[in-house]
């Protein structure tokens, strides 16, 4: 699974550890997550996520 990181911020959500935080379990792959879901550092939603390399 590929993980993803915040483009204002720079979080990294992998999808090894989730979000438990937020309801994400461990394994959630990111197009699996609530489209409502926002980012647990700066709050900005999904689509200002992009895969990492």
């Amino acid at each position: 699974m590929k993980k993803y990181e915040c483009t204002p911020c720079g979080y990294i959500y992998d999808p090894k550890v989730g979000d438990p935080d937020s309801g994400i379990a461990p394994g959630t792959a990111f197009e699996d997550i609530p489209d409502d879901w926002l980012c647990p550092v700066c709050g900005v939603s999904k689509d200002m996520f992009e895969i990492v390399e």
